[in-house]
């Protein structure tokens, strides 16, 4: 490995770690996903996702056909098929078949902002 690949490795190490601890520092989840967490939250509650899914801070969002996104930041997976990260969950938001086919998830049609705001908001949820 070159000196810039073991560094890069350590970084990355350390940024998953450090989202394992219970404190730390605030994260900044806009800088990490492009979006707005107070916009995301607007978006989730406008595109209905609580007809599916229990979403935390949404109010009437009690649907139980997806499962809770209560804790979702927490979660190593997406849909049980890619890592956890900004740039997947935006694209299972915007494009859910493209990383599972056969999902229960509709595509919804939204834009990249509405995405990358929503993705802000579901890594608020601790």
């Amino acid at each position: 490995m070159t000196e810039r690949a073991v560094a890069l490795s350590v970084l990355t190490v350390a940024v998953l770690l450090g989202g394992c601890r219970g404190g730390g520092a605030a994260i900044d989840y806009a800088a990490i996903t492009g979006g707005d967490p107070r916009a995301g939250q607007i978006v989730v509650r406008a595109r209905h996702c609580g007809a599916c899914h229990d979403v935390p801070h949404v109010t009437g969002a009690h649907g139980v056909i997806g499962p809770p996104l209560v804790e979702f930041s927490r979660r190593s997976f997406i849909a049980g098929a890619v890592p956890n990260n900004p740039s997947n969950l935006v694209t299972w938001i915007r494009f859910p078949r493209t990383i599972e086919p056969a999902t229960a998830m509709p595509t919804l049609g939204l834009d990249e902002r509405e995405a990358r705001d929503a993705a802000a908001f579901l890594y608020t949820l601790r």
